[in-house]
């Protein structure tokens, strides 16, 4: 309990935030044009009204645009909160309202126990009885027991793409109630990803985010609606509040890390869940608007949503620009998390009044941070307003999620004419899409399905969308998915369709892990996990999102077939060769590509084609691999060169089970590959 009277001064406009220092707490935030800034002091977490209400003075506790203040006596664990004054006036960017009560834009935590989005979306009327907290938080209370990063190369990376939530919420799980859906849970599930051969983890947003965020009478699930960039979200934890959220938290990143795997977080810095001026004002939108959301230069009173989300964060605005710098190296160095996969990361590329820019200042910001150094940048290269910079995103370092080789690998796979020759650009990293001179084929992130979209299950069960649960008439979604039921919509027990689906299934993860590149893959799609031909479920809390457990049981030929084919990649050198290589033979030991049809050397670059075969070859390790694809309805016969190092071991044979691989080949000149299969050898 604080005490009744507080001691106070006029604190300072650095750090931003609150800051724990010198037997009390300095309160610092930006707000530019507000006329009054008071500071809500609460001594519970539940409390309704505050326990003080401190008015800050605009002589005392105003420096330049940041109003500040210094508590004596109060430290780690206070909630505080804030109401600013100012003009409402949307024709002219303002959207102050002093009957809202304000989280801090730097808060390291926030607690609501009666929040209410409505309330806050409502000008003119007071939320402080529905209203979030924020919390002061001590981040060096930890001990991190000597944790250091595994600093793996971006070519090693196997990314495991992951709902925090979902991984274990399910009864299936076998964990306790109080363990199931959170940080906690997935500790208990290492083990599980350790047995696939995974070695990243990219957690889906793990910002606090607004659940009321959805349509009526349902949850924003997936997360990508941010209240802040720099509190954990605290459902995921067994308390469900900040303070051991954050160290639940902690413990998961550092139980990771013993383990050898990284953390790769999805974040959200493209908008917030504050929308436009009809919706809620939770934070910045009450602190300065015109600075945190990018406005209609013509007309005012309109935000630009290049999100789909109803406003977009002004990132190269200087404020803004500052806060996702200190956002991420809070996570970098409080957190250790060991990189990035930035959501419409093209968003970074609109200018203040949204105009698309050759050099975003936000962008090099983030390459050149010293303290990023070290971690993984990794861009969605393109927003939901047409901005498209696959292969162009600016910078040097960062990685790109491949969306051309999603959508053209589902073609192939499903037997589409005339892509020979584009798979094999995809296989060898798509140097037709990534053409600049710092690119390396490590930094196409390829990848079949993730979290947006069909699993790869539903990829091969269903031609079109089944969205209805999401209560939006089936409208919702994207319309192209590029994918093949193989004869019948949905679950079947027919069995030579189930034991085409399972063949499908098998040829995704082949090419995925027999490209170059670094690969991803979605949480369950290694058990055929199913959302029921849902390719949109960001706001259904239920099992249509959670790992079903028992599926791993049902579809073990599968989940050996990818734990045998990762360990394949992992011990091959030239399946981790970052560098790109030529597809002619090479004098100085390096690995080079060759490609061939049926016949040796001669590739069916034709438009009817849907066979290739190709070879890498890496001298300096002595070590071949050979893959035949042949995507035909029917059976074709694939000649095989001479082996040099030994003899060619059959290691993958997406038409049989693991125990039909293995198998030696000395004199045989051909092979039959069955229809739609891929086949590879090792020359060993």
């Amino acid at each position: 309990m604080m005490k009744s009277k507080i001691i106070q001064s006029s604190g300072s406009p650095e750090p931003l935030g609150a800051s724990i220092e010198n037997k009390g707490v300095n309160f610092s935030v930006f707000a530019k044009n507000a006329s009054s800034v008071e500071l809500l002091l609460f001594d519970n977490k539940n409390d309704i009204q505050p326990s003080h209400t401190i008015q800050l003075s605009p002589i005392e506790n105003k420096s330049y645009y940041y109003w500040h203040i210094f508590i004596s006596g109060i430290g780690a664990g206070q909630f505080y909160a804030y109401r600013v004054d100012g003009e409402y006036n949307p024709s002219e960017t303002f959207a102050y309202d002093k009957s809202k009560v304000l989280i801090d834009p730097y808060a390291k935590g926030i607690y609501a126990s009666n929040y209410d989005r409505v309330k806050a979306c409502k000008f003119g009327v007071d939320n402080l009885e529905n209203s979030y907290k924020s919390v002061v938080v001590d981040s060096s209370d930890y001990d991190w027991e000597g944790d250091t990063p595994p600093n793996l190369s971006l070519s090693d990376l196997v990314i495991y793409e992951m709902h925090v939530g979902g991984f274990t919420k399910s009864p299936s799980s076998g964990l306790s109630e109080d363990l199931r859906g959170t940080y906690a849970g997935v500790i208990e599930k290492i083990p599980y990803l350790k047995s696939l051969g995974i070695n990243a983890v990219e957690l889906l947003p793990v910002f606090s985010f607004d659940t009321q965020d959805a349509p009526l009478f349902k949850s924003n699930y997936w997360g990508y609606s941010p209240i802040n960039f720099f509190s954990i979200h605290n459902d995921y934890s067994i308390a469900k509040e900040p303070i051991s959220a954050i160290k639940e938290f902690k413990n998961l990143v550092k139980a990771l890390h013993k383990a050898g795997i990284e953390v790769i977080l999805d974040v959200v810095y493209n908008h917030t869940t504050e929308s436009n001026y009809s919706g809620p004002c939770l934070s910045m939108k009450g602190f300065e608007n015109q600075a945190y959301y990018i406005l209609d230069p013509h007309n005012k009173s309109k935000h630009l949503d290049f999100t789909g989300c109803g406003n977009s964060f002004n990132s190269n605005h200087s404020i803004p620009r500052r806060m996702i710098l200190d956002s991420l190296k809070y996570w970098v160095k409080e957190m250790h998390i060991d990189g990035f996969r930035f959501d419409l990361a093209s968003t970074f590329s609109r200018s203040e009044v949204g105009e698309p820019m050759t050099n975003p200042p936000v962008v090099w910001s983030i390459e050149s941070e010293p303290a990023l150094a070290c971690t993984k940048l990794i861009a969605e290269a393109w927003d939901a307003s047409g901005l498209y910079e696959l292969g162009n995103f600016t910078g040097d370092k960062w990685a790109e999620w491949n969306g051309k080789y999603r959508d053209d690998i589902r073609k192939f796979i499903k037997g589409e004419k005339g892509l020979v020759s584009t798979i094999a650009s995809r296989i060898v990293g798509s140097p037709d899409v990534f053409q600049k001179s710092t690119y390396n084929v490590a930094k196409s992130i390829h990848f079949i399905s993730c979290h947006d979209g069909f699993t790869m299950n539903d990829l091969v069960s269903y031609n079109q969308k089944h969205n209805a649960a999401n209560g939006e008439s089936n409208l919702d979604g994207a319309n192209d998915n590029y994918s093949w039921n193989c004869g019948i919509e949905g679950k079947t027990d027919d069995e030579e369709i189930e034991r085409l689906r399972l063949k499908q299934l098998k040829n995704f993860f082949a090419i995925s892990f027999l490209s170059q590149g670094t690969t991803m893959i979605l949480m369950g799609d290694e058990a055929r996990r199913t959302k029921n031909g849902n390719n949109n479920t960001y706001c259904i809390d239920g099992e249509i999102n959670w790992l079903d457990w028992n599926l791993l049981k049902e579809n073990e030929e599968l989940f050996n077939f990818v734990a045998s084919i990762i360990s394949i990649t992992q011990k091959s050198k030239v399946l981790r060769y970052s560098k790109n290589m030529d597809t002619v033979d090479r004098k100085d030991g390096t690995p080079f590509i060759s490609w061939h049809g049926t016949q040796l050397n001669e590739p069916d670059w034709n438009s009817n084609s849907v066979a290739l075969g190709f070879e890498y070859h890496y001298p300096e390790v002595k070590e071949r691999i050979l893959v035949f694809m042949n995507m035909f309805w029917e059976d074709l016969e694939f000649e095989i060169p001479d082996p040099i190092y030994g003899k060619w071991v059959l290691q993958i044979d997406t038409s049989q089970d693991n125990s039909e691989t293995c198998k030696l080949f000395d004199r045989e000149k051909t092979i039959m590959v069955e229809s739609r299969s891929i086949v590879a050898f090792v020359d060993k």
